[in-house]
């Protein structure tokens, strides 16, 4: 059995203390795999998102069917409680990644990258969807 895992495909947001704009473009802008196959979405910044104190706040976050917008991935690669870990983040610069190692179905949704000086919880970020 296949499903889809719907990827949201421009994602746009202002870095805060900067007056350039800066555009994430995920890739794919949709993928279907097999339950127990790994998956990985890229997620590309048209600049660098490296803070000037070394961090990268860079986050990943899954929206399933009817629900909020759940964390999964903060600064990178650093997996939010309760994340199982199938998945991991990794990526440097303005290239990055979100790997689910085998997914199951319950993994359905839209995936998000998310670019933000702070660490976000709740519902303190808005995603813009084209």
């Amino acid at each position: 059995m296949r499903f889809p895992s719907q990827l949201l495909g421009l994602l746009m947001l202002w870095v805060v203390g900067s007056s350039r704009e800066t555009v994430l473009t995920q890739s794919p802008l949709t993928l279907s795999v097999s339950p127990g196959e790994p998956a990985s979405i890229s997620c590309r910044a048209s600049q660098s998102l490296v803070h000037s104190n070394g961090n990268t706040y860079l986050h990943w976050y899954l929206q399933k069917p009817s629900q909020s917008p759940q964390g999964l991935i903060y600064r990178v690669s650093n997996c939010y409680t309760g994340v199982p870990d199938r998945f991991s983040g990794s990526g440097s610069g303005t290239d990055f990644t979100l790997t689910i190692s085998r997914v199951e179905a319950d993994d359905v949704g839209i995936y998000y990258c998310q670019q933000s000086i702070q660490r976000l919880g709740g519902t303190s970020f808005q995603l813009w969807k084209e």
